[in-house]
């Protein structure tokens, strides 16, 4: 991990119509790193993702990516400057194979020129991707499915990947075998940022953690610097 900031997150508020969803929060990401973001359901921690992604408007706060202002941007143009996002509950073309699921990822021009290079290192990533080319993707498992939302994320060639709940619904040792590549792919030089409700699983793959309730971050540091009790404590309020 550099000392490279990549994204830098300044008070920021989001409402959902009268609904605050997010409270002044700040973060910064730096460059190589792997960053989590834990809290439990409906602390804001998918729409904070969103908001990042260009899915969302913050009502006040800004967002940079790279020292550029992002928040007023579409979804589309964000993920062209080089942010993808693996949304909560994997979002596939059900009705699309694998590979063509891979291809809708590569969407943008600068992702076309550099497709075929990036599918075959996806393919040795994810080898089970290359054997189920054909397949319509919603005749994969839970974990092949996790696997595809991955790899069609990868195939823009982001520098920051957006990982939302990327265990939900698992088997664990299906959750530890894509926790393992998400190490490799960070390795690498891939930056990912998770958001996950795991406690302990966030803060062994994570360089930096964030903890957030309802809406606020309320602990964050390096996972070595606290315990898991007070990891707990935040996440629950108590």
């Amino acid at each position: 991990m550099s000392d490279e900031i990549i994204l830098q997150v300044k008070d920021l508020d989001v409402h959902y119509k009268d609904f605050q969803a997010l409270w002044n929060v700040s973060l910064s990401v730096r460059s190589g790193g792997i960053i989590s973001v834990i809290g439990a359901n409906g602390s804001g921690k998918s729409t904070l993702l969103n908001t990042i992604a260009g899915l969302l408007r913050p009502s006040r706060g800004s967002v940079e990516f790279s020292g550029r202002p992002i928040d007023r941007h579409p979804a589309y143009e964000i993920l062209g400057m080089g942010i993808s996002l693996v949304p909560e509950g994997r979002r596939m073309f059900a009705r699309l194979t694998v590979y063509e699921n891979l291809l809708m990822g590569s969407y943008l021009p600068k992702s076309r020129s550099t497709r075929e290079e990036t599918l075959a290192r996806l393919h040795e990533l994810f080898p089970v991707l290359k054997a189920r080319g054909n397949q319509m993707a919603n005749t994969l498992s839970g974990g092949e499915q996790q696997m595809l939302a991955i790899g069609r994320a990868l195939m823009s060639g982001p520098r920051l990947l957006l990982c939302d709940e990327i265990s939900l619904g698992l088997a664990p040792l299906i959750i530890k075998d894509i926790y393992k590549r998400l190490e490799l792919i960070n390795r690498e030089g891939m930056t990912i940022m998770l958001v996950e409700q795991d406690i302990r699983r966030s803060l062994k793959a994570s360089n930096y953690t964030y903890v957030m309730l309802e809406g606020k971050v309320v602990l964050k540091g390096a996972p070595t610097s606290f315990t898991e009790e007070v990891v707990r404590k935040a996440y629950f309020g108590v």
